[in-house]
C-alpha cells in the first residue's frame, strides 16, 4: 500500500485528463468511481491497474480488497477529492482495463446487436448498455460520434454492466453495415414514424437494432438500410431513446425466451 500526497502527481493529472474527456486514460484504463463499480469490476474479473482511496475511507476500501490483487494507494481527503467525479464521493476511486472485442466477437450469439447513433447523453448510453446486459443483448456498437461509454457518467448508469457487455467504441458506419452483411443480420431503426410496428414484428431471429441521436433520431445512411420500427405509443410522440431501447430489448428476449418454451 503507498500513499501519495500531490495534486500535482503524474497519475493525478492522467487521470484529470480522461476525467475532462470522459474516455480512458493514457494506459487504456476506465475510472470507476464507488464501492458497487469496484465490485462490479472485480466480479467481472477485470485487470485493475490501480486502486485509490481517500484516506477517511482506507479502511472500508482495504476491507473490500482484502483477498484481491489490486495495488492500492491513500490519498489525503483535500487531494482525493481533486480528482472526484460526484460531489457526495465515497472516496474511492478505480482504474479499471475494460476487457475488447471485435465486431464479429459481437454477432456469437443469436440475440439482437443493439447499436447507438450519435448518442451523446452518458445516462442514456449507461442505461442502454444496462438494458442490454438484462435483456441478453448479443452485444453493443457505439458508432462514431458517441459519447464514450467510458465517460464516468456513463460508467456509474451501466451500473458494471460495461465490465460485462460484449462492446465496440467508435465503429464507423461502413465497419458496422459490412459486418451486418457478413453474418445476414436484419437492420432495424427505431423511429416514432416507423412504417412497422414493433408488436408485428419477428424479433427471435438475428437483428441489430439503431438507436438514433437524441435530436436528430437515426442518421440517413443507415436510415437507408434498415427496416423502420416503431413502439405503438399513447398521447406521447416519443420515447426517450434509452426506455425505447429497453423496450426494444425486452421484446427480443420475451419472444425467444417464448421460441425456447415451445420447442421443448
Amino acid at each position: 500500500m503507498d500513499t501519495l500526497t500531490s495534486v500535482h502527481n503524474p497519475a493525478l493529472k492522467d487521470i484529470r485528463k480522461a476525467i475532462l474527456r470522459g474516455s480512458l486514460t493514457a494506459s487504456g484504463a476506465c475510472i470507476a468511481e464507488s464501492l458497487h463499480l469496484l465490485a462490479e469490476a472485480l466480479r467481472s474479473g477485470c485487470e485493475i491497474e490501480a486502486v485509490y482511496a481517500m484516506q477517511s475511507s482506507a479502511s472500508r476500501v482495504q476491507d473490500r480488497l482484502r483477498g484481491e490483487e489490486a495495488p492500492l494507494t491513500i490519498v489525503p481527503d483535500a487531494v482525493f477529492q481533486s480528482i472526484a467525479t460526484t460531489e457526495t464521493s465515497q472516496g474511492v476511486l478505480a482504474l479499471v482495463k475494460p476487457p475488447r472485442w471485435t465486431l464479429d466477437e459481437l454477432f456469437a450469439r443469436e440475440s439482437p446487436l443493439l447499436i447507438l447513433d450519435g448518442i451523446q447523453d452518458p445516462g442514456n448510453a449507461g442505461a442502454m448498455i444496462r438494458a442490454a446486459e438484462a435483456f441478453m443483448a448479443t452485444g453493443v456498437v457505439m458508432l462514431r460520434g458517441c459519447v464514450s461509454p467510458y465517460n464516468p457518467k456513463a460508467l456509474r448508469a451501466a451500473a458494471g454492466s460495461t465490465f460485462r457487455v460484449p462492446m465496440v467504441s467508435g465503429a464507423r458506419q461502413e465497419q458496422l453495415l459490412a459486418a451486418l452483411q457478413k453474418h445476414k443480420t436484419g437492420l432495424f431503426a427505431l423511429m416514432p414514424s416507423g412504417s412497422v410496428a414493433m408488436s408485428d414484428c419477428r424479433l427471435d431471429r438475428p437483428c441489430a437494432v439503431v438507436i438514433g441521436n437524441e435530436g436528430r433520431g437515426v442518421s440517413e445512411e443507415l436510415l437507408s438500410d434498415a427496416v423502420g420500427l416503431r413502439i405503438p405509443t399513447f398521447g406521447v410522440e416519443s420515447l426517450n431513446a434509452a426506455m425505447a431501447a429497453t423496450i426494444f430489448l425486452y421484446e427480443a428476449c420475451r419472444q425467444r425466451m417464448a421460441r425456447s418454451s415451445e420447442s421443448l
